[in-house]
């Protein structure tokens, strides 16, 4: 565990954009999302980025290093912006620690208190060791989609569906 003193959970600034790219371009990281190369990320670190000027992305420090981010994807459709989808990165050398745990715990309040969703949902691929901490944190699986992601070697893996209301 950390030493929650040295734990610090801001707002995201557009300069943390460059971890989230570093990130995702691990091959090891990279395999949990859908996107397959350079190109695919940037496109998507530009998207989640952008959600900034929601105050929806959060960023993790530790010891003054960034070590994580969060971000929730708010839904502009009146009938289902109740709900939104989020995602979330903890730097490989500071997983195992509360770091993640910790980035959830202060985007649920951020979502209930101050963007007033009623419920959080997310996405993960079969055998992402997460799935263990969403469980933890209140998640409860509500849908499996069949050989949803196509990896480039042709393993297909199923997308679970899981949802928390605040």
């Amino acid at each position: 565990m950390v030493e929650i003193n040295k734990l610090k959970i801001r707002f995201s600034e557009s300069s943390d954009a460059k971890y989230l790219t570093k990130w995702l371009i691990d091959k090891d990281i990279l395999r949990w999302f859908p996107m397959c190369n350079k190109f695919e990320v940037d496109d998507s670190v530009r998207i989640w980025m952008s959600y900034i000027k929601h105050k929806a992305v959060l960023t993790a420090t530790y010891d003054n290093a960034i070590c994580g981010n969060a971000l929730i994807y708010l839904n502009s459709f009146k009938k289902i912006a109740h709900g939104a989808l989020f995602a979330i990165i903890v730097d490989p050398n500071y997983r195992n620690k509360g770091i993640g745990s910790a980035l959830l715990k202060e985007l649920f309040k951020l979502a209930k208190d101050s963007l007033k969703l009623e419920m959080l949902y997310l996405e993960v691929y079969t055998g992402n060791p997460a799935v263990h901490i969403y469980e933890r944190l209140g998640f409860k699986k509500y849908g499996v989609h069949k050989k949803f992601l196509k990896d480039l070697d042709g393993k297909y893996y199923d997308k679970i569906l899981m949802q928390k209301f605040l």
